[in-house]
């Protein structure tokens, strides 16, 4: 057999081989959406994503006679060991031929990396941190992900296992199918415990960015700060969400919620940008022609899916019906006025009853579930 060497990326051939390796993992499974080159390039840029003005990462490859055959990255947050009092590290963005060797090579390379670092535990797969893509696919192989969620082969499981990581925490993502009686158990649900508190849903509003952005981040950070695996986003990192989705966002499907003119929660739900990337295969120029582009601006007309991405609440305004409404007016103007017949909401942790419950109480099923791993290096 060949020998196999793990290396981290240093020209601009390994940043290509990173990128294009999950076209050879994935070429024969049907659900896998190719990913836009140009996003993962920016992802991985150093000098654009403000993940790095505080942390640091690299990428591997792993080489086998000349060939790509698996990848990961692995990364250091700081503000993420301050906030929870840890001594971890992250690896994600992990791809491999169905060969534990290969795996478990990527895996103490980038436990090496963080152990010079002098961290003493992994975890993964994470890219960067919980605000970001994570979670290794367990179930439901058989559909495609949603925008900014991850598709993976089973046999990852059994590869990382392999190498000695155990289980920490599984996330679950939800279907939403077009229902008038979905709607319709959502407004009464909405109506009957809304009476309890004077609440106002509004849209984000577009002309006042800065400012919303503000309200936005400040709920984020109170509402989640005591959920496993949190870290709270720096300002650069939620300006550079931001800014991302409102590139594509529908801005009646940006909610935030007021109580006596205060913010206390707020949702966003995405349409499901994955339809009209799939059929580019990463590439939005053709010989130098912007083919891609028309097409993706041609194809997110016709976008019948979307992807609720946060739905938060303040703890002292839950049980109010603010979620209700906030979801309420989100199924309301998707189905009726941008013609969506479903939708993911992703993720919540396995262990939030509250939402959990409250989600299949209407008609939602689990159709996902992704899988963190752990273990001490």
């Amino acid at each position: 057999m060949q020998s196999l060497e793990v290396r981290g990326v240093a020209t601009a051939g390994d940043l290509a081989a990173f990128i294009r390796l999950p076209w050879r993992i994935y070429a024969d499974d049907p659900q896998w959406v190719p990913p836009l080159v140009i996003e993962v390039q920016e992802f991985l840029d150093r000098r654009k994503h403000p993940f790095y003005l505080h942390g640091d990462a690299l990428p591997f490859v792993a080489w086998r006679g000349g060939h790509p055959v698996g990848r990961i990255l692995v990364s250091d947050d700081p503000l993420y060991n301050r906030f929870h009092g840890s001594n971890v590290g992250c690896f994600g963005m992990f791809e491999s031929i169905d060969d534990p060797t290969v795996a478990q090579a990527l895996l103490e390379a980038a436990a090496g990396w963080l152990r010079a670092r002098g961290r003493t535990a992994i975890m993964g797969p994470i890219d960067y941190s919980t605000n970001y893509p994570c979670g290794l696919l367990i179930e439901g192989f058989d559909t495609p992900p949603r925008i900014m969620m991850n598709h993976h082969r089973p046999y990852y499981a059994r590869l990382l296992e392999s190498w000695g990581l155990v289980k920490v925490k599984d996330l679950y993502a939800w279907w939403f199918e077009d229902s008038n009686e979905m709607v319709q158990r959502w407004r009464q649900r909405a109506e009957c415990v809304a009476r309890r508190c004077p609440v106002v849903i509004r849209a984000f509003r577009m002309d006042d960015f800065e400012a919303e952005v503000d309200r936005c981040n400040r709920v984020y950070d109170a509402a989640y700060q005591r959920n496993w695996g949190f870290v709270p986003l720096t300002r650069a990192e939620f300006t550079y969400f931001a800014r991302r989705l409102a590139r594509f966002a529908v801005t009646d499907q940006v909610l935030l919620a007021e109580v006596d003119g205060k913010t206390v929660g707020f949702s966003v739900t995405v349409p499901d940008l994955n339809e009209a990337i799939r059929p580019l295969n990463g590439r939005l120029t053709t010989l130098g022609l912007p083919i891609g582009w028309l097409r993706l601006v041609w194809r997110a007309r016709k976008i019948r899916t979307a992807r609720v991405l946060v739905l938060v609440v303040l703890e002292g305004y839950r049980r109010r019906g603010i979620s209700e409404l906030l979801i309420l007016r989100t199924l309301d103007y998707g189905k009726n006025v941008l013609k969506y017949n479903a939708a993911e909401l992703s993720w919540t942790l396995e262990e939030n009853h509250l939402i959990n419950h409250a989600i299949q109480n209407v008609g939602a099923r689990r159709y996902k579930t992704y899988r963190i791993y752990e273990r001490a290096i």
